[in-house]
């Protein structure tokens, strides 16, 4: 009984009457539910059919139904109210034009145009296979070793590289450079490039990421490349297991370590990426078995020419981002190849934003002047081509400034970056160039550093640089410290460009630098270090010490200015650290 009263309850639940609910259990055995809705919706249907014969037409009949899917629509649809105004057989049914997406109904027509063009059509629902969307900069990825731009010192004639490639070859390497240089993509087109040259010798091209992957993964690929290789022997087949890391610095030693048996064994080709310099990021054993090679930022020329390939690439360019035909104006490619720091994949990004942009911006051609109808306000044309109106998109020099909103600066605070621009900051007062110094303050500033770090480093360098030769640069380095710590960034941008224009014009002196060097360098190597102190220079504040001749025959300064002592150990006597006053203020 209580099963049948909670049955029951969930056929109340559900909206059915209590006497309907009751038939239902009776009929089907009271134990399952699903029957006893099975049985209701069967039985409304019916009745409902039975009495609207005469009356409406039947709706089709489904020649293979699902087994409950159809009952439940029937369901619903006996749950709703009927309209008024029921339409007629002919005509299109009340859920269907409810179905229509708003923005397909009222989606206003394009000017001067009675249909809209190819492109800007809505997608059939036959294509929802389609691939994703690739970024521009993924489509034009180099495929060959030959469409690798600015990286000729790795890829041209008679170099490493490519004499491996050509002779199928391949060592272990390392590549180390700047973001959006092509590192992926030369290791991409390595294997193509290698794989074209011979139809005997071939590798398989395994690529994983340090950001997303473990030491799990990077075993599976050795066991499958060990697998290969043993099929290799039996088929006398040379293919090999070519495998990529991008971000290769983000794992750590012992995950490093996992490669050196496999690279040793030449179970796999490694090819690492990364973007930090080797010597600090990569175990010294991963390293004496890969060539690091580096790569350089590409120059502003070699960044026009990809852009100008995106342009012209029908197939996989910046068409294929906006659907429509794409004219670059010459003053975007120089605004857009002077401002991305050589990094290619910031170019084609920004490229391709421009002109989305653009395209998104619709200016009617009567509006505009000029040939054609192209507009001087930018941005979309139209054109009767065969009878077919087309869209056409002008990306111009203020639609690549909107792309970049921004420059990007390279700059790390933890990284090699951070210190090659301290480094340049330093290097430059100790040049006393000023101007030099402040650019390279700015650029730290620029690129988020702390202000107190620049601030400690100024301290440093008013007794390291300047010293003696003025010793109110200290002063001036401390007040620098406390007045950043007061007033926080960006306030604090004028006092530490103070201090480095003041640091850098001062007189230089490393004579305090060099002495504190050589006498650490003497303390080092044991001269005189376990050497105790003279008695003379001893204090002497208990009868005992003074009965064992702590303090007996110093002489006291003061009293005695003409008189001469000596304060080193007898070991040291002479010798000579500071090198003041009689140095030049200027000896740095």
């Amino acid at each position: 009984m209580e099963e049948n009263e909670m049955e029951m309850e969930q056929l109340l639940n559900m909206g059915f009457p209590n006497e309907l609910a009751a038939q239902a259990l009776a009929a089907t055995g009271g134990k399952s539910t699903l029957k006893a809705t099975e049985w209701i919706l069967n039985h409304k249907s019916t009745t409902t059919t039975t009495t609207t014969t005469t009356t409406s037409t039947p709706p089709p009949i489904n020649t293979n139904p699902s087994p409950f899917q159809p009952k439940l629509d029937r369901f619903f649809h006996l749950q709703s109210k009927p309209s008024n105004n029921s339409p007629s057989p002919t005509s299109t049914p009340q859920h269907e034009q409810q179905q229509t997406p708003l923005h397909l109904s009222k989606r206003p027509k394009l000017l001067f145009s009675k249909n809209p063009p190819p492109q800007l059509q809505q997608p059939s629902q036959d294509n929802k296979n389609d691939k994703p969307h690739q970024p521009l900069s993924e489509r034009m990825r180099p495929r060959t070793i030959d469409d690798v731009v600015g990286q000729d010192h790795l890829l041209g004639t008679n170099t490493l590289l490519r004499s491996a490639i050509e002779s199928n070859r391949l060592p272990s390497i390392v590549l180390w450079g700047p973001p959006g240089t092509g590192k992926t993509s030369i290791a991409k087109a390595i294997v193509n490039s290698t794989s074209s040259t011979s139809s005997s010798f071939s590798y398989r091209f395994v690529s994983l990421s340090a950001v997303t992957c473990g030491v799990k993964d990077v075993r599976d690929v050795v066991d499958d490349a060990r697998k290969l290789r043993q099929s290799n022997n039996i088929n006398n087949n040379g293919k090999r297991t070519v495998l990529f890391l991008d971000e290769v610095h983000r794992f750590n030693k012992s995950q490093q370590d996992s490669f050196l048996p496999v690279i040793e064994d030449g179970s796999i080709v490694f090819i690492g990426a990364t973007t930090e310099n080797p010597s600090f990021h990569l175990i010294t054993p991963l390293l004496s078995r890969c060539r690091v090679l580096t790569l350089n930022p590409l120059k502003p020329h070699h960044v026009a020419l990809l852009l100008g390939r995106a342009v012209n690439n029908l197939e996989k360019g910046l068409e294929q981002s906006v659907g429509m035909r794409v004219d670059v104006n010459e003053e975007a490619i120089e605004f857009i190849s002077a401002n991305c720091d050589g990094d290619a994949r910031v170019a084609l990004n920004a490229l391709e934003i421009a002109a989305i942009t653009a395209a998104a911006a619709r200016v009617p051609v009567d509006q505009s002047k000029g040939v054609e109808g192209e507009t001087h306000g930018g941005d979309l044309l139209e054109h009767e081509e065969n009878g077919v109106c087309s869209l056409k998109a002008i990306v111009t020099l203020d639609y690549a400034k909107e792309a970049f909103q921004c420059k990007h600066l390279a700059y790390d605070k933890a990284g090699e970056e951070h210190y090659n621009l301290i480094s340049a900051l330093h290097k430059s007062m100790r040049g006393s160039d000023a101007d030099a110094a402040i650019y390279w303050l700015a650029r730290m500033l620029e690129g988020g550093e702390q202000p107190l770090y620049i601030a400690r480093r100024l301290i440093r360098f008013a007794s390291e640089d300047v010293g003696l030769a003025d010793p109110s640069a200290l002063n001036q380095a401390v007040a620098c410290y406390q007045a950043c710590h007061f007033l926080g960034m960006p306030e604090c941008n004028v006092i530490l460009a103070q201090c480095v224009a003041y640091l850098a014009l001062a007189p230089k002196s490393v004579s305090v630098y060099r002495a504190i060097g050589a006498a650490q360098k003497v303390v080092r190597e044991s001269v005189g270090q376990n050497e105790g102190v003279p008695l003379h220079l001893r204090n002497a504040p208990t009868k005992l010490m003074k009965e064992l001749g702590y303090g007996k025959d110093y002489i006291y300064p003061p009293d005695n200015p003409s008189s001469t002592q000596s304060y080193l150990p007898p070991s040291l006597q002479g010798y000579k650290f500071l090198d003041w006053p009689n140095g030049n203020a200027n000896d740095g």
